[in-house]
């Protein structure tokens, strides 16, 4: 990873550098930031960036073979700790060493802007928390031990070091406060006062701001130019408190749930008249495509729009969460769920969540749905004809 691929921090950026241009790199440091702010990103191109032989105008070459290398996040130079816990591959004695496979596939899938939820989420751990046990530090002394491979600098980098086991901190305490020559030690925390002060006080501390808003705003538009509009990039930018995982996470749902509101009126439209049947099998085959997470949201998304029909028939308008287009439908769709319909509706939906999630066929389930809630959609519009609403 280049300075280049990391969002925004020019100043952070800056100051790195010139510890290097000035030859004097503190051997363990603690990159001290909030989630999303790319504390984790920022070490590893300052250790590209320390171990690439070509530097030119403040950044890493990028083609060099030590580059290459640490660009794929497999350096021999490189090592990595992190929290882990049992799962179902590894039943005892958890530690860093068994999961690097599973870390460097989570590093290049998100680029180096990971979270402790999402790394717990991918480690497949449940409720668990991890922890970085005494076995990780004995690795990491071990790994100290040896001489670089082939880079200027060996480098171990902490994830997350706030979950070190107080057995564990004490173990490292002589590495961190002497470590061999040639060593760089990172340690990346959002916590600072979850890390053990004898710890804190032997690594030199770089502080990681959060984003700043038009940092997000323009790595949004720079990555998705076609998908999101300046005024939405600035919205999502000023939601997301400067975490660039949370501005991921906002944009993406933004897009579900525009897609879910596409498609649910579509489909509540076909349910109505009942008579286009091809037209319901394509959208039926177009569903069952989706997999099943976002068939689930999908259909939460419908159990929203007769949770804010009710809002509207209540006169509750006010309570109704949704973008002004939604609203729009919300005001024609609503009166069509009403007393006659809306408790079987409200079934109907969970009850398919709940098939969907024991894995149901897709095509049969939506289909015979869509069947279903049309006449549910028929009550309704009988009993708002006849006033029994």
């Amino acid at each position: 990873m280049q300075f280049k691929d990391v969002i925004g921090q020019q100043v952070v950026k800056e100051r790195l550098i010139a510890t290097v241009k000035e030859k004097r790199v503190a051997h363990t440091q603690l990159f001290l930031g909030p989630e999303g702010a790319g504390a984790l990103p920022l070490a590893l191109a300052f250790a590209q960036y320390i171990n690439c032989p070509n530097k030119q105008d403040g950044e890493s070459c990028g083609v060099c073979p030590s580059c290459v290398k640490y660009q794929k996040f497999s350096h021999p130079d490189l090592h990595f700790i992190f929290p882990t816990a049992t799962n179902n591959k590894i039943k005892k004695n958890p530690e860093s060493e068994l999961f690097q496979e599973e870390w460097l596939a989570f590093l290049q899938e998100n680029q180096g802007y990971v979270t402790q939820d999402t790394w717990y989420e991918a480690l497949g751990i449940g409720n668990k928390q991890g922890t970085i046990y005494a076995r990780d530090a004995n690795q990491i002394v071990k790994l100290l031990g040896y001489k670089p491979y082939e880079a200027p600098y060996k480098v171990v980098i902490v994830f997350m070091a706030e979950r070190l086991h107080l057995s564990a901190s004490n173990k490292l305490l002589k590495s961190l406060e002497e470590p061999p020559e040639n060593t760089l030690i990172i340690l990346i925390a959002e916590r600072y006062e979850m890390i053990i002060p004898t710890v804190r006080s032997r690594a030199q501390l770089v502080k990681v701001p959060p984003l700043s808003y038009s940092d997000v705003e323009q790595e949004l538009l720079r990555r998705f130019p076609d998908e999101i509009s300046v005024e939405k990039a600035r919205e999502v930018a000023m939601l997301s408190s400067g975490n660039w995982n949370k501005a991921r996470e906002l944009f993406e749902q933004a897009e579900d749930d525009h897609y879910n509101f596409i498609k649910f009126r579509e489909w509540m439209r076909l349910c109505f008249s009942g008579k286009d049947y091809g037209a319901i099998y394509e959208l039926v085959q177009e569903l069952s495509r989706l997999g099943r997470e976002k068939q689930k949201k999908f259909l939460h998304y419908g159990l929203q729009v007769f949770h804010n029909s009710l809002f509207i028939q209540e006169g509750q308008t006010n309570l109704v969460m949704a973008t002004e287009e939604e609203k729009d439908y919300l005001k024609k769709f609503a009166p069509y769920v009403n007393q006659a319909n809306r408790q079987k509706m409200y079934e109907l939906l969970n009850e398919a969540i709940y098939h969907i999630e024991r894995n149901a066929h897709p095509g049969i389930l939506f289909s015979d749905l869509s069947f279903q809630l049309g006449d549910c959609l028929q009550e309704g519009k009988k009993a708002l004809q006849t006033g029994k609403v």
